[in-house]
C-alpha cells in the first residue's frame, strides 16, 4: 500500500464540488432497491468527497455519515448540505480504523465511490465487516475501464496534460500506480460475498469550462502543480479543443460499475 501523504486532493475540492458529474438516477434506485431501504438504519460513505453521493440517501436512512481524510472535501460537504438544509449528516475527517475505534454506530450501507483503489482494501474490509448489520453490504461504485477506447477530444486532453504535467502521474507526494489486483480479486477474499452489477451508460455534456474543472479536480491534476503556468496551460487546451469542435461541446458515454461487498445473514 502506497503512502500518498496528506496532500493527495489539497487544493481540489472547490472543483471536485462544481465540475465532477453528478451520480446518475440509476444508482440510487439500484441501490434502494438492492437494499430495501425504508428510511431505517444508517449509511457510512467512505471517501466521501464533498457528500455528492451521500446526500442522496438523506431520505432514505436516520443518519448519514460521511468521513474523508481531506479536510477540503469535508467543508464543501459541509457547505453543500448547509445550503439544501440537510440535518441528518455528519461529515468528519479520518479513516474507517479511526472512526472504528471512536463509534459502535453499525450501518446497513457502506458506499465507497471513486476511492477504493486509494485505500488498504483487504484492511478497510476487514474493519468494515462489524461495522455492518447482516444483509447490508458495501457498494463499491467507480467508472474505471481497462479496456477503454479514449475518445479525440479525450486523446487531445490526455496530450496536453503530459506536456503540462510530465508524463508521470503525480499523487499527492510520489506518483500514481493503478492497483494491479482488481476489486472483484479483493473482495472474495475477505468475508464478503461478491456480487457484481453493471449500470446503464449515461450522458455527460462537457464544455471547455468544465474539462478543465474537472482536470483541476483529480490527484495527478491539482492546479498547484503548474505553478505560474495556469493560463498558459489552459489557453493551449482550450486551443486544442477547438480544433476538434469550434463550439467547444463535447460529448462521452459513462459507465458506472457497482461491486456489492454483501454480509449475508
Amino acid at each position: 500500500m502506497k503512502d500518498y501523504g496528506d496532500n493527495l486532493f489539497k487544493g481540489t475540492a472547490w472543483y471536485y464540488s462544481r465540475y465532477r458529474p453528478i451520480y446518475s438516477s440509476a444508482l440510487i434506485r439500484y441501490l434502494r432497491f438492492k437494499f430495501s431501504l425504508d428510511g431505517n438504519g444508517n449509511m457510512l460513505d467512505l471517501g466521501c468527497g464533498d457528500g455528492r453521493l451521500s446526500l442522496r440517501f438523506s431520505d432514505w436512512f436516520e443518519q448519514v455519515v460521511g468521513l474523508d481524510s481531506e479536510p477540503e472535501m469535508i467543508q464543501e460537504a459541509e457547505r453543500i448540505s448547509k445550503e439544501i438544509r440537510g440535518k441528518n449528516t455528519e461529515w468528519l475527517i479520518g479513516d474507517v480504523e479511526e472512526y472504528k475505534r471512536n463509534n459502535n454506530m453499525t450501518f446497513r450501507l457502506v458506499t465507497i465511490a471513486k476511492a477504493f483503489h486509494w485505500m488498504d482494501r483487504p484492511r478497510v474490509l476487514d474493519s468494515l465487516y462489524e461495522m455492518i448489520v447482516d444483509g447490508g453490504g458495501i457498494a463499491i461504485i467507480d467508472n474505471y475501464s481497462p479496456n477503454e477506447v479514449l475518445l479525440p477530444w479525450q486523446q487531445i486532453v490526455q496530450e496536453v496534460v503530459k506536456q503540462w504535467y510530465g508524463n508521470e502521474r503525480r499523487a499527492g507526494n510520489i506518483t500514481y500506480s493503478h492497483p494491479t489486483v482488481s476489486h472483484e480479486e479483493i473482495i472474495p477474499r475477505s468475508k464478503f460475498e461478491l456480487e457484481i452489477h453493471q449500470l446503464p451508460s449515461y450522458e455527460q455534456i462537457w464544455t471547455l469550462d468544465s474539462i478543465i474543472g474537472n482536470h483541476y479536480s483529480t490527484s495527478f491534476g491539482a492546479k498547484r502543480f503548474l505553478g505560474e503556468k495556469v493560463d498558459l496551460f489552459e489557453e493551449h487546451l482550450k486551443e486544442e479543443l477547438l480544433t476538434i469542435d469550434n463550439n467547444g461541446v463535447f460529448k462521452e458515454q459513462i459507465n458506472t460499475s457497482v461491486k456489492l461487498a454483501l454480509k449475508t445473514v
